[in-house]
């Protein structure tokens, strides 16, 4: 297992048009989404099959859990901006650090026109 990355980075990635920044410092990194509809569109996954057979649920398999394990692991923190507020924070606890943000936003996109 890593003890620790050490990064220096700055990149623009597009996504669909809209510019997704990621910047990085020592064991610090930021991922910066420009909008909440642009991260339900990343968060989406691929078009769902109708067709297809429903996939079953395993318990203890929580992607953002997981995440945070990895981030503690290689000694990163990883902190999710949303328009440049933090949405979650990982690797810095037992598990990640969701804001009041997060929630607003999320709320809010229920109500937005797609």
């Amino acid at each position: 297992m890593a003890s620790g990355l050490d990064i220096e980075a700055r990149l623009v990635i597009s996504f669909d048009g809209d510019d997704i920044q990621v910047a990085g410092s020592g064991g610090y990194l930021i991922v910066n989404v420009p909008s909440q509809r642009v991260l339900d569109k990343l968060t989406s996954g691929p078009p769902k099959d109708p067709n297809a057979p429903p996939r079953p649920k395993t318990p203890g398999t929580d992607p953002l859990q997981q995440l945070n394990d990895l981030a503690r692991q290689l000694g990163l923190v990883l902190d999710l901006r949303v328009a440049g507020k933090t949405y979650v924070t990982f690797g810095t606890g037992r598990s990640p650090k969701i804001t009041l943000n997060a929630v607003l936003g999320k709320i809010g996109s229920f109500f937005s026109k797609s």
